[in-house]
């Protein structure tokens, strides 16, 4: 088994073979991880909420729920699941996120930045997985982003399908709800 220590607001490359699983551990509870990953060997594959809500039809993320590529390829199923509250709507923070909404993005840390830097790309928009983001969808459409319901030790464990590379952040919102208010860190596990 490999142990990995995401710090506040910082991300990391992590390589998975087909048939590993992945923990995703909350450490300290109410802490959100951006999820983004790549089929091996191209930058041109990769998780897409959008297809995986298309395809699952459904926003929810569930025990059984399968991840999609952009290109239709399932590329990890949820094997289980502590919170039940994960979110596929919201692109990762990023400095121009940063300064619409707070006016502070100049040297703000944020997960693009970390996610492209892990996977040594340049994307100018990343759509993960946003693991333990407690988003609320009225019946009006409105959406609320609220404190996420992880507490310390939560998890989420996904099978790897196809051999990828993953992108993951520990995001570093600390302006709102979104991640309790403070960041703090993501462990993950590959098995």
């Amino acid at each position: 088994m490999d142990n990995y220590i995401i710090q506040p607001q910082s991300g990391i490359r992590i390589d998975v073979r087909k048939g590993q699983r992945i923990e995703i551990i909350d450490v300290e509870g109410g802490q959100v991880a951006d999820f983004f990953a790549e089929i091996k060997g191209t930058h041109d594959e990769y998780v897409s909420p959008s297809v995986t809500i298309d395809c699952n039809e459904t926003i929810k993320i569930e025990v059984g729920s399968i991840i999609y590529s952009n290109q239709y390829k399932p590329m990890f199923r949820v094997e289980s699941d502590d919170v039940g509250a994960h979110d596929l709507l919201f692109p990762s923070c990023s400095k121009n996120m940063y300064d619409f909404f707070y006016q502070n993005g100049l040297n703000h840390p944020n997960c693009l930045d970390n996610i492209n830097h892990a996977l040594g790309t340049e994307r100018t928009i990343i759509q993960p997985i946003n693991f333990f983001m407690n988003t609320v969808v009225d019946e009006n459409g409105k959406i609320q982003i609220k404190k996420p319901l992880s507490k310390a030790g939560d998890r989420i464990v996904l099978m790897a399908l196809v051999d990828c590379v993953l992108g993951i952040s520990a995001c570093s919102v600390s302006e709102c709800d979104t991640n309790s208010g403070r960041c703090t860190a993501i462990a993950v596990k590959i098995r």
